[in-house]
């Protein structure tokens, strides 16, 4: 490093990182400072070259952690950092751009050091790390002017740590979230905010390498209870705005020599350097097309999104550590409202902060394709209420449902967490009677990505229970989850008494997955009784005993999904009949599917319903011509269902589910969150030390 352009392969003999991991002590004010961050590296621009740097650089981060535990020079360069943070917002305004661009090496060079301490050092380690100081050790003689310099150095941080709070991580930390609230984003300060960001990665990333909750953490608890919560609202909001700008990488960066607003002196230099935060697209993640290179990603507004799902997913019990992060992320109104819902009582008002709804209302539908936007609408939809009234309040609700269908669609691409966060969501929005009724009402043409039949118009309420309906299926084939079949079919219960028109093709589907299921019914009676056999005709019969018991246990969960699809399809006969002349032909078509269900104890109520209605219609068919056509029998149908009582019909409970989050959330999210960092930030993080998650299961598409 230096004024001299650096490689990979010149870094192990490089003069300044000698020095730099040397026994030497380095003071702040020191003019080595300057030298050091005025270099030109070839750095890495994927995630290989960006391991190969970290493998070819562990040697120094070894020596340096070992020194500086006498030298403090670690300490040193963050106070390099601070001091030229603290001028940074002036430097900015004035387009200081060797400023900013040594304040970004500082900051890069900070970060690699750091990423090494928090995969190889304990987190008592890495704290004694930060507070060594220079003046623990006596200055060499022949260089007073660091003496004097160190002697105001211990003056410096003395001060800084007369509070317990206040130490050199907890200002750095807190440093860091001011450059982020404080200092605009142009073009020349853009990458300059990425390194935050991605700096504050690397130190929170401490929970990926460790199985103790982040609340006994003291950086957790530096930027949840130290300086850093002052700023919590703002950066909330900082970091959405970055979201929704969507703000991709400024010309003059991502192309060297784009733009005159960079000093010739640093032009190569910091276009360079741009790649260190673009690097590569991490695998597993989709990548942008070659339409649209990585240098053109909005990853400003990546980075964001992620560090506010860290923040508001860790240290949510508020027992020991109080989360001001999340209470401002699940409070905030809409900028364009008046203030209509202040609290009369002082003392429960929340800190909180104004975005425009709108336009996050937008962001989100056009990037729901990732896991970190779902799982962002999730949270807000599940724990922001303004935010859920909003959004049910869109008369294009259909932009921000189809992207999630998509999600559903394509589920044997998608990790199971990304598909329970976009099924969460269609079962919150479906606990809303207007949100049910207006999907119906809402007509789509030529659904492209679609592909079992070609539909030329459907409602969107239509789609949305072909898509459930196929989610159901594939998890009977692939995954086998009890939680999922449980959420699906909640939602469709929750529709089912506004189900509207429904296709024919639909009607055929929903008829389907009742067929289907009773063909497992059958399977498993069958197997059932063939254990039972064995069972007397074995002498010792411990193990067939456990595979009947483990039968009936599947025969008591596929009876519980059955009566839930006879119930949904009797709510839509009980209150929506009239409205769906397409189900009740299908009934008739498949009426033998529930002739076995008559005299079955668990389903005797439910089905009362349906022989009612298949009865009436029946005997309405019976009294006319025997060889009537399709569109004949319709005809009659709809005849029928104008002159239909909804007297003779059995009123059962409405339907009605409504989702609760999990007693322990951060099992959950903790990992889900950190597994979107690994795959998602493009940073390299060593799997081999990860201990919250097994990369196997957790892989994000």
């Amino acid at each position: 490093m230096g004024v001299n352009s650096s490689s990979i392969s010149e870094l192990q003999d490089n003069e300044y990182l000698k020095r730099l991991c040397g026994v030497e002590s380095i003071c702040p004010n020191d003019p080595f400072w300057n030298q050091l961050l005025s270099f030109q590296f070839q750095p890495p621009n994927d995630v290989s070259d960006m391991r190969l740097l970290e493998e070819s650089t562990m040697g120094i981060c070894k020596n340096f952690a070992i020194n500086n535990c006498r030298t403090g020079n670690f300490g040193s360069l963050v106070r390099v950092f601070l001091r030229r943070a603290a001028e940074l917002k002036a430097s900015a305004q004035t387009e200081d751009n060797v400023f900013v661009w040594q304040t970004y090496n500082a900051l890069f060079i900070i970060r690699n050091i750091c990423k090494y301490f928090i995969e190889n050092l304990s987190e008592e380690v890495i704290l004694d790390e930060f507070e060594t100081r220079p003046s623990q050790l006596a200055a060499p003689a022949s260089n007073t002017s660091a003496n004097a310099d160190g002697a105001g150095s211990v003056k410096l941080v003395a001060d800084s740590a007369e509070g317990d709070e206040e130490t050199l991580a907890d200002e750095f930390m807190s440093c860091l979230i001011e450059l982020l609230v404080d200092v605009p984003v142009v073009g020349f300060t853009y990458s300059l905010h990425l390194e935050s960001l991605n700096t504050l990665f690397v130190l929170l990333s401490l929970q990926m390498f460790t199985t103790q909750p982040a609340c006994t953490s003291t950086l957790y608890r530096f930027i949840m209870q130290g300086k850093c919560s002052i700023h919590a609202c703002l950066l909330m909001k900082t970091l959405l705005q970055n979201y929704i700008k969507q703000e991709k990488c400024p010309e003059q960066l991502s192309k060297p020599g784009g733009s005159s607003m960079l000093y010739n002196a640093t032009v190569a230099v910091a276009s360079g350097l741009w790649t260190v935060v673009t690097l590569g697209l991490a695998k597993g993640q989709e990548a942008p097309s070659e339409e649209t290179p990585a240098a053109d990603a909005p990853l400003l507004a990546n980075q964001s999104l992620l560090l506010m799902l860290i923040l508001t997913n860790h240290c949510t019990s508020g027992q020991s550590v109080h989360n001001p992060y999340r209470q401002a992320l699940f409070s905030f109104t809409n900028s364009q409202e008046q203030d209509s819902q202040t609290s009369s009582d002082p003392t429960e008002a929340v800190a909180t902060f104004k975005i425009d709804y709108s336009q996050l209302y937008d962001a989100m539908c056009q990037t729901l394709k990732d896991d970190q936007t779902t799982l962002l609408l999730y949270t807000l939809l599940h724990r922001n209420a303004h935010v859920k009234a909003f959004i049910l309040s869109r008369t294009n609700v259909d932009q921000l449902v189809m992207p999630v269908l998509k999600i559903l669609y394509h589920a044997q691409e998608k990790n199971s967490h990304h598909i329970y966060m976009a099924l969460i969501i269609i079962l919150v929005l479906s606990e809303d009677e207007v949100f049910n009724k207006s999907i119906h009402e809402m007509r789509l043409k030529n659904i492209t990505w679609f592909k079992e039949r070609q539909i030329t118009e459907i409602t969107l309420g239509g789609l949305l229970i072909l898509v459930v309906i196929r989610t159901i299926q594939f998890n009977m084939t692939r995954m086998r989850d009890k939680y999922l079949h449980t959420n699906c079919l909640a939602a469709l219960a929750n529709m089912s008494s506004q189900f509207k028109a429904l296709h024919p093709y639909v009607s055929q589907r929903l008829i389907s997955l009742f067929s289907q299921l009773c063909k497992k019914h059958t399977k498993l009676i069958e197997q059932i009784q063939h254990a039972a056999s064995q069972e007397t005709r074995s002498v010792e019969s411990g193990s067939e005993t456990d595979l009947e018991q483990e039968h009936l246990q599947d025969l008591s969960v596929l009876e519980e999904v059955i009566r839930m699809v006879l119930e949904i399809v009797n709510s839509c006969l009980t209150h929506a009949l009239h409205h769906n002349p397409n189900l009740v032909y299908t009934l008739l078509y498949k009426r033998e599917l529930f002739a076995y269900f008559r005299t079955h104890p668990t389903f005797q109520d439910i089905i009362q319903n349906i022989d009612t209605v298949l009865a009436y219609f029946s005997s309405r068919l019976e009294q006319t011509d025997s060889n009537l056509s399709v569109e004949q029998v319709r005809d009659v149908i709809e005849q029928g269902i104008r002159q239909f009582s909804k007297t003779k019909l059995k009123k059962f409970p409405e339907l009605k589910f409504k989702y609760v989050e999990e007693e322990s959330p951060e099992e959950f999210f903790i990992p889900y969150v950190w597994s979107l960092v690994y795959h998602s930030s493009h940073l390299y993080f060593n799997s081999s030390r990860i201990q919250l998650f097994t990369l196997s299961t957790t892989t994000v598409t």
